[in-house]
This record gives structure tokens, sequence and C-alpha cells, in this order.
């Protein structure tokens, strides 16, 4: 095993391959991208507090703090420990296993296509283009998820969930007060999505033309339907939509208690190329960038998510 004690900032390299990444810290900021390469990269830019314990065994990379485990992560609320901070970079090959842990620091994961694995206590988390399993459990920082196609698990109290372009088989996510913003994308084939919510609210966008089976309930909250093809019951307390999407082959089913449901239509060109508006054009007359068949596509969904 070697071993190095990071008190002041420094950047190691790893000759060694690397196929499992842990790392934990207290406040900063931690960045791991996966890579091409076989070897792992560290850059340690800032740190203040005791310091950071790296330690590779095998194929394991472990950045952290010797009195921080994994085991209990969740309940870590030692506040003498807290006062410490330090900015971590980890480049390892894009297969690694990851591992990360924060409390009240912000965390970036982008391009890994193995399993990974997220804590916090707070501090919020960005997730980018991964392609692997990912479980997300936090206390009450909010997780952002950015084009995955691997399946999604998210637990919270109080975080909040943003789901974008996800194209993933599956997204299942439970919180006691948190939102819950997610977006399909059109690209991805059917997903099964479950979403549970105490008082958070619940907005689901899903592709033009849609293909799922859908029921959604709300015992106190309202509900918002764009699908025409789609039953609404209920005017006083509980309300509920159901119905079949095209073939039914995918699956959406949203609860909560007194939060709000909002089921959203993604435009079928949303993205689609407008044209320039005359340069003498006035104002309201292409000018600030209307589209020229006189269409606000997705204006309604865009203010939503």
């Amino acid at each position: 095993m070697s071993e190095w004690s990071v008190g002041e900032p420094r950047k190691l390299a790893f000759d060694e391959p690397v196929t499992e990444l842990n790392v934990r810290i207290v406040h900063g900021t931690v960045n791991v991208v996966g890579t091409d390469e076989s070897s792992a990269r560290l850059e340690v830019s800032e740190i203040e507090g005791p310091p950071l314990l790296v330690t590779q065994q095998g194929g394991t990379l472990t950045v952290a703090y010797e009195d921080l485990p994994w085991k209990g992560f969740l309940k870590w609320l030692d506040r003498k420990g807290w006062r410490r901070s330090a900015v971590v970079s980890v480049a390892v090959p894009s297969s690694t296993r990851v591992e990360l842990g924060v409390v009240g620091a912000a965390a970036t994961v982008s391009g890994i296509d193995g399993p990974a694995e997220v804590k916090g206590v707070s501090g919020d988390t960005t997730l980018v283009g991964l392609t692997g399993p990912v479980r997300a459990d936090t206390v009450s920082g909010s997780v952002e998820a950015q084009a995955l196609s691997g399946a999604l698990r998210f637990n919270s109290v109080s975080g909040d969930l943003t789901v974008v372009d996800g194209a993933g088989p599956s997204v299942r996510a439970d919180s006691v007060s948190g939102s819950m913003i997610v977006d399909l994308d059109p690209a991805g084939g059917p997903t099964d999505v479950s979403l549970t919510s105490v008082s958070g609210e619940i907005a689901i966008r899903l592709p033009h033309p849609a293909d799922a089976r859908v029921e959604a309930n709300t015992a106190s909250g309202t509900v918002s339907n764009a699908f025409e093809d789609l039953r609404v019951a209920g005017q006083w307390g509980a309300k509920r939509i159901t119905g079949r999407l095209g073939a039914g082959n995918g699956r959406l089913k949203a609860t909560t208690v007194s939060g709000s449901i909002a089921l959203l239509r993604r435009p079928p060109t949303e993205d689609g190329p407008w044209e320039a508006g005359p340069r003498d054009a006035r104002p309201g007359e292409g000018s600030t960038g209307t589209p020229t068949d006189g269409t606000t596509a997705g204006t309604t969904d865009k203010k939503v998510l």
C-alpha cells in the first residue's frame, strides 16, 4: 500500500491502474472526471485544517480524512471537524467505480462509466454524462443530473432533484420535502420512473410522442396535465392522473401528499433552428428571437423546468 499525507497544495500521479475511487471531504469542492487513460491523477489546489490522507491499495485510490469513515457517513456531525476545507480534483479511468462523500462541499462527477455512489450531508452535487448506475443519498444537498444513461436512485430528506435529458432505464426518487424535476430525453428508450414525496413538488417533462403508463396521485396538492390522452380525476382533496401514452411501454408513477404534480410535454422540435429576423425589424417582429412561423415553441415548459 502507498500512502501520502497532503497538508498543502500538491499534485500526485499514480502509475498503478485504478479501478475504484473513494473521496470524502468536508467543505470546499471535489471534481471527479473520467478519462481514457489507465492511470489516475490527483490535484489538491487548496486545503485548510487537517491533512488529507491519500492511499492506494491494489486498484483502490482513497482521498479522505482519517476521522471521516464511509460507513455511517450521513450521521457524521462532528462540529469540531467542520473547521476544514479542501479543493480536490481527480482524473480516473472512465470505467472506475466512484464513491463520493461530501459535507458542505460542492461536488461534480462527469464522464464515468462505472457505478457511482454519492452521499452528502449538505452541499450540491452535479452528475454529468454518467453511463453506469448512480445512487445519490443526501440530507439537505441538492442533486442535478445531466445526460445520464444509467439507472438513477435518489434519496433525500429536503434536497431537490433535477434530471435534465434523462435517458437511463429507470429513475427512482424519494424525498420528504425536496422538489423533483425530471426531464426525459426523447432519444432514450422506455423509462421506468417512480417519484415519491411528502410535501415536495413534482414536475415531469415527457418526450413527444410519449410512451408510458401513467399514474400520478396527490392527497391535497394541485395537478397540471398537458396530455389529452390522460384522465384527471378529483376536484377537491385527492387528485389522480391516469392513462396510457403511446404503446405504454414505459412506466411513470408519481406520489405526493401535499405537493403539486405537473406532467409537461416536450415540443417535437424544441431545439430546431430559428431563422433570424430582419435587421430593421421593429420590436415584436422578429427582433426578440421569436420563431418566424409565429410559434413560441417550448416557452411554457422552459419556464417551469
